[in-house]
């Protein structure tokens, strides 16, 4: 058997963190679930399984669950779905929706118990509300099964570092309950639980479109094959996101740094399709100040979306006598006592106030000294 197991389509999600773009970001977690849907069907996959958080709340236009309703209704097979943790099974929530009373193609699985299909048994596990911290998929007993057993949950493999134990789910859970395969949501990386002879029966899809900078491995679902009861499952991870979010660290330490973040700026093949954020740490020396505005403007313009951190940056130490040549003074003095407080280590907030301050003294000096 085959089917594609995806999760958090986040339909809806507010996108804030990316200002005016925020409808283009939006628009394309509506187009990657087009390409999940074309991804089934291009793969001859039985079903699709969508494990939880199709949508960013119970909450979100009404329209939106028509559009994914609608897009899932193209399927040729069918889809199955449990509702997440951002949209539980509640009174007048999305699930309420006629769509899904007159979808002949899609089942909101609303019990915790199997399903029998004809050549599967799936073990729903659909939540009721946004927070618990009971493992969902305790009631599941797939041992005595005879035909393959497909597991489909929502929360939080435990052992993930950082991680709240919301719906916490056992890292052997489908082992343990005598699964084939355990279909998880919730994480936005696609990640696998091998088990200690190294058979994969358990894994995140990750979401199908990246939602946020820093989201490793994600835009991507899940090819699942099991050949029968038992049978190793084949993971073929299937990319459908459209959008690339990179995140870019740089510290400089000598003149000249940004040169070559301007080069790797500029030489990115889908600029209109990605979304740029840059921190800089580190010093900024009076050379590199044509090329700090340069990267402003590729930002600004080369991309759908750029933004520039440089909050931590201080302008280059005195030795290079940009603050010795201020007018002796008030202002030289609070350039000295900014210098000072930016220079002193641990990152806190006065020290990044000060940092800002001093590289706008720093600009507005570089500018009546060109």
């Amino acid at each position: 058997m085959k089917f594609l197991h995806t999760s958090d389509w986040q339909i809806g999600m507010k996108a804030e963190s990316v200002g005016s773009k925020g409808d283009q970001v939006r628009e394309e977690r509506l187009n990657a679930a087009g390409r999940v849907v074309q991804a089934a069907i291009e793969h001859s996959a039985e079903f699709i399984l969508l494990t939880g958080d199709v949508f960013e709340d119970n909450a979100v236009d009404r329209l939106l669950v028509r559009r994914v309703g609608d897009m899932l209704g193209r399927f040729t097979g069918h889809t199955y779905i449990i509702p997440g943790n951002h949209d539980p099974l509640l009174p007048g929530s999305v699930w309420d929706h006629i769509v899904w009373k007159s979808a002949t193609n899609i089942t909101i699985l609303s019990k915790s118990e199997p399903v029998q299909l004809d050549s599967c048994t799936l073990f729903p596990c659909p939540l009721h509300e946004k927070y618990s911290t009971k493992n969902p998929t305790s009631w599941i007993s797939a041992k005595a099964e005879t035909k393959i057993a497909i597991g489909m949950a929502h929360g939080t493999v435990l052992g993930i570092q950082g991680a709240e134990n919301d719906y916490p789910i056992p890292r052997n859970a489908a082992t343990a309950l005598g699964l084939d395969y355990l279909a998880i949501g919730h994480w936005h990386s696609f990640s696998r639980y091998d088990d200690p002879a190294g058979i994969c029966r358990m894994a995140y899809s990750g979401t199908h479109e990246t939602t946020k900078f820093g989201e490793r491995d994600s835009g991507k679902a899940i090819l699942v094959e099991i050949s029968a009861r038992g049978a190793t499952p084949t993971l073929t991870p299937i990319p459908t996101g459209g959008l690339d979010w990179l995140a870019i660290d740089q510290p400089i330490s000598q003149p000249g740094s940004l040169k070559h973040l301007i080069q790797r700026l500029t030489q990115f093949p889908k600029p209109a399709s990605t979304l740029v954020r840059v921190r800089l740490t580190g010093i900024l020396f009076p050379e590199d100040r044509s090329d700090l505005r340069q990267i402003e403007e590729i930002l600004g313009s080369g991309f759908l979306f750029g933004t520039l951190d440089s909050n931590s940056l201080r302008p280059a130490p005195d030795g290079v006598g940009w603050i010795s040549s201020l007018p002796a003074g008030p202002i030289r003095d609070a350039a000295e006592k900014l210098q000072a407080i930016a220079s002193h280590p641990g990152g806190t907030d006065q020290q990044s106030a000060a940092s800002q301050a001093l590289l706008q003294l720093f600009d507005l000096h570089e500018r009546n000294n060109p």
